[in-house]
């Protein structure tokens, strides 16, 4: 559980209007933490985390199945994470915290497994490593991929493509960090994942790719190519698609979104 605003982008800090969105979302999460036996950091990326003076309180009691802080991880995430478990105390303040990368676990009738560390978007990707996270319960199976963005490495495929799932959550390829990027080339790995899929699975793709103003021939593409439902996270959910960071230049009143591309997180 976490959201985060990308801290400039077209060289503009975030609007008011996403500001506002910002805390009715983590207010939506500070609500549904407390009927949480557990919760899952994929990695030390903030809008995947609760880092915030005050948020530490939402890890009280929970067991924390969490990326591994000590292999895989770059020298940024290494800190936040030293600054979440022990400045914060949430190693203190947690029933359980779990290294969890590779890890398989039974409760009950849910079986919760997670991936070995996986490359952040491609296979050399500066931004480090996440761990990726299949649910299954009475045969349903959700993989949960964010963060591997368009599953660009092949280590990221092979968790998805592993076994059967009903349901794939995932990132997309970061496309507006991309110049003309081909849709065939960019999605051809996530379009890999999804070309056994039927009619009944569903694909989330969200996050990375909706920061990109042209996501939808993207989105297309696959709907093209595929037989499972694609649908954005707010499609899904029945909102409608607000793409703020990316016409951030349109909510501070520019008409161009000409912009130096840097590195989010």
């Amino acid at each position: 559980p976490g959201a985060a605003l990308g801290p400039r982008r077209y060289g503009l800090p975030p609007h008011d209007v996403e500001l506002k969105a910002l805390e009715e979302k983590l207010n939506e999460i500070y609500r549904l933490i407390p009927e949480s036996h557990a919760l899952v950091i994929t990695h030390y990326h903030r809008d995947h985390y609760l880092y915030r003076r005050g948020e530490e309180e939402y890890y009280s009691g929970k067991v924390i199945y969490a990326k591994n802080p000590h292999s895989y991880i770059n020298p940024s995430q290494r800190i936040r994470a030293y600054v979440l478990y022990r400045k914060m105390s949430v190693e203190a303040k947690a029933f359980r915290i779990i290294y969890s990368d590779g890890l398989l676990e039974r409760i009950g009738r849910v079986k919760l497994e997670f991936s070995n560390p996986l490359p952040h978007g491609e296979c050399n990707s500066k931004l480090g490593w996440v761990i990726g996270v299949a649910v299954e319960e009475d045969d349903y199976r959700i993989v949960y991929a964010s963060d591997a963005q368009g599953l660009l490495c092949r280590d990221s495929l092979d968790f998805v493509v592993k076994k059967p799932w009903n349901m794939l959550i995932v990132s997309g390829p970061a496309t507006y960090h991309m110049k003309n990027p081909d849709p065939r080339v960019v999605m051809e790995n996530l379009l890999r994942a999804i070309s056994s899929a039927d009619e009944n699975a569903v694909v989330v793709v969200d996050h990375h790719l909706l920061r990109d103003i042209n996501y939808k021939k993207y989105v297309e593409y696959l709907r093209r190519m595929s037989r499972a439902k694609i649908v954005t996270a707010a499609e899904y959910m029945g909102f409608e698609v607000k793409q703020l960071e990316a016409y951030r230049f349109s909510l501070w009143g520019l008409k161009s979104h000409e912009e130096t591309v840097t590195e989010e997180e």
